[in-house]
């Protein structure tokens, strides 16, 4: 394949791709970045999003929690805390996830259990939604 780099998506508990690809895009802390082959070494944080990957004239979509992505110019590694295919996510769990949540946030504030810890409950919940649904 010609001008492809390695990516490799990797969680705690397993190898969740790893091929060469032409283009890799994901959810940084600066917001969605871009990579392609031989770019500028880099290190940077993930955040709740939709690792994108296209090959082959095709596009791959994951979600993701969060994590971390080392770039150098043969090799993309993303160290996630998850990554999921769609067709990986269960769409009842994460809209139920998604309703919990809701209702955490609408709760007085004396109710409140942790507002930051379901906001972003919230978040992995519809960022789930949306890659199963291709949005």
């Amino acid at each position: 394949m010609a001008n492809t780099v390695q990516v490799d998506i990797l969680t705690s508990e397993r190898t969740v791709y790893s091929d060469e690809v032409e283009m890799v895009i994901v959810p940084t802390i600066d917001g969605n970045l871009g990579f392609l082959p031989n770019h500028s070494p880099l290190i940077t944080g993930l955040q709740i999003g939709q690792i994108r990957i296209k090959k082959d004239g095709e596009e791959i979509e994951l979600a993701t929690s969060g994590g971390f992505i080392e770039v150098k110019p043969d090799q993309i590694n993303i160290l996630a805390d998850t990554a999921e295919f769609p067709e990986e996510i269960d769409i009842e769990r994460a809209k139920r996830a998604k309703k919990r949540a809701k209702e955490r946030l609408q709760k007085s504030d004396e109710a409140r259990i942790n507002e930051t810890r379901a906001e972003s409950a919230l978040q992995r919940a519809i960022n789930r939604i949306d890659v199963v649904q291709g949005e």
